[in-house]
């Protein structure tokens, strides 16, 4: 009878053993096996792109209105005018001031830019740095941008229709169609630059709130307007918290891939784009001023030390009294030489030949008096095809070439800084009014992007 007791006691206790496992097995299972991560979210938020893209834009046609007496009163037919903008677009001049050009458009391209990389929801917590995710990032913000950018100038809620701003002189360059998304671009690493090595280190020497918040949004005014046009804050980040919480210390962003090291590249870029600042200064006893402007370019790699090259510069020329303008063209290709692909310094040389186009204004100011007296009598503004009664164009295209050297700094695998542009051009063509734009030395510096390597 014992030995029947102590059996069925040790099956009882077997059976209790059995169902405490069966209980703890989830726990166990749980512990061992943890949840899958929840999937970062991919692919473009693309109803608030372009929600905030239409804030955006009507916070600059806004701004058009309450401050151009032509847009608010362009006295002519909407599709008349839209046509006479598109038609009359040539050159690179259109007649901003240097701080509107190449300070205001850039700006417009970066917040362009951070508005697309704000929604891109796989890359929106990415920070500047050598990482892939940041490049791909940027890149596909100066897309957007540069899209934007097109429809602020052509589109159907553009200058060229609200106020047909290319009709009349001397707003009709190509000049902003470069400048914004390219120089955009730039702009928008510097201030990446600034919030991730300057903003976050203040940020941990201060406890004021507010202090921070001004650092926030004045060392970063593109990315600011972004988020007010998103209706947030302007000081916000996605990759940290707001301003009144405890800053954290500087660290790297989480799950970034690196870039090869700067000083191993063994890779050279099959395609770079380059976006450069550049100025002119002409030569000779009957030359003068300067010519002010940028371009850009595109390389193609046909060997290690060998690219060829095809570039498009324009620049606005100085030196001129009232009613009078101008602008210079110029196209060119031919092959360049570096000295290393796989070095951080990298030395280069090289010889093309094009064309050129220069081109003066010269505006009559007794007859464009008359013109729009005459205009003012009727109600209207002066029609495109009244310009010509009272401006005169002196268009000169030849041959063209030139010989430049220079200094690029790799920064990473995927961005090299052109330090310094230094060249000689030479152009076959008569004068314009007088004056000798035949020989010129150029100075230029800008940034490169490297495809193919990254």
């Amino acid at each position: 009878m014992s030995k029947v007791l102590n059996r069925f006691f040790v099956l009882r206790r077997l059976v209790c053993l059995l169902v405490l496992l069966l209980i703890a097995a989830p726990a166990l299972t749980a512990q061992t096996n943890p949840p899958a991560p929840v999937p970062v979210p991919e692919g473009v938020h693309w109803s608030r792109v372009l929600l905030q893209s239409l804030g955006f834009l009507a916070i600059e046609h806004g701004f058009r209105f309450a401050t151009e007496e032509g847009t608010r009163n362009p006295h002519r037919p909407f599709w008349g005018g839209y046509v006479d903008s598109l038609s009359n677009l040539h050159g690179w001049s259109d007649g901003d001031p240097f701080y509107v050009g190449y300070v205001g458009h850039p700006m417009q391209g970066a917040v362009a830019g951070y508005i697309f990389a704000q929604n891109d929801r796989k890359y929106r917590t990415v920070e500047f740095g050598r990482n892939r995710a940041y490049w791909k990032s940027r890149l596909r913000a100066a897309g957007y941008s540069w899209a934007y950018s097109e429809q602020f100038e052509l589109g159907p809620l553009s200058e060229a229709s609200i106020g047909n701003v290319q009709s009349f002189h001397p707003q009709y360059g190509f000049a902003d169609h470069v400048v914004t998304p390219s120089i955009g671009l730039a702009w928008m690493l510097a201030e990446d630059s600034l919030d991730r090595y300057m903003i976050r280190r203040l940020e941990t020497r201060t406890r004021n709130p507010y202090l921070r918040a001004l650092l926030r949004s004045g060392l970063n005014p593109s990315r600011s307007l972004a988020n007010i046009v998103a209706l947030r804050v302007p000081w916000h980040r996605d990759t940290r918290g707001g301003v009144w919480h405890a800053a954290l210390p500087v660290r790297p962003s989480p799950g970034v891939v690196s870039l090869t090291p700067a000083s191993s590249f063994s890779q050279a870029p099959p395609f770079s784009f380059l976006a450069t600042a550049t100025a002119e200064k002409y030569l000779g006893a009957g030359s003068r001023g300067w010519c002010l402007g940028g371009g850009a370019a595109a390389a193609f790699r046909v060997a290690p030390r060998w690219q060829l090259v095809g570039d498009v510069t324009g620049c606005k020329l100085t030196g001129f009294g009232d009613n009078r303008s101008g602008d210079s063209l110029t196209y060119l290709v031919g092959p360049r030489w570096t000295a290393s692909s796989a070095a951080r310094w990298q030395p280069w040389a090289q010889v093309l030949i094009g064309g050129r186009t220069i081109t003066h204004e010269v505006i009559d100011p007794v007859k464009k008096a008359l013109v729009e007296a005459a205009a003012a009598r009727e109600g209207r503004s002066v029609t495109f095809s009244e310009h010509y009664l009272y401006a005169r164009w002196s268009p000169r295209t030849g041959l063209a070439a030139s010989v430049s050297t220079g200094l690029d700094f790799r920064a990473t695998s995927a961005i090299t800084l052109r330090l310094a542009d230094l060249g000689y051009r030479q152009s076959w063509h008569s004068r314009v009014n007088g004056l000798d734009y035949s020989r010129a030395l150029g100075f230029g510096f800008g940034i490169v992007v490297n495809f193919g390597t990254w």
